[in-house]
């Protein structure tokens, strides 16, 4: 997903993004971020870029890095973290039908589904996560 930056470094962007993904529970504390080459494809920038991204976050104390594991959002953080009593956040992407998926759609395997995510925050805790998949039937955009 690429990322509107006017005004601001790249890296400033990506890691205002991955924030908010992090305090609206898309990204649950305590988990593992997606890799830097995953990230790279999908902000459309180079892992030096997605490096300094991270090392923003790292500054303010929001993930960890351990070698050889990764980038973990830290489950302490909590400074940046609203206290919802009932929030929601979506998210939407394309992803490609793994053999269970294709199986229940009856689509053949790799081909192009829609993922919805809702993710239920209660007291700064996911609550639930539910994901739905739809075949694209309009590969230029979003059905």
């Amino acid at each position: 997903m690429p990322t509107s930056h006017y005004g601001q470094p790249r890296y400033r962007a990506i890691a205002d993004e991955l924030r908010k993904r992090i305090e609206s529970g898309v990204v649950p504390l305590g988990t593992l971020l997606p890799a830097e080459s995953a990230l790279a494809i999908e902000f459309r920038a180079s892992r030096g870029t997605i490096r300094q991204a991270i090392a923003t976050l790292r500054e303010i104390g929001l993930v960890t890095t351990e070698h050889g594991r990764g980038t973990c959002v830290n489950p302490d953080f909590t400074a940046h973290i609203p206290n919802p009593v009932d929030e929601k956040a979506k998210r939407q992407r394309r992803v490609a039908a793994e053999p269970e998926l294709a199986a229940l759609l009856k689509v053949e395997v790799g081909a192009t589904l829609i993922e919805d995510q809702d993710v239920t925050c209660r007291e700064r805790k996911v609550e639930a996560v539910v994901r739905t998949y739809r075949v694209l039937n309009n590969p230029t955009g979003y059905a």
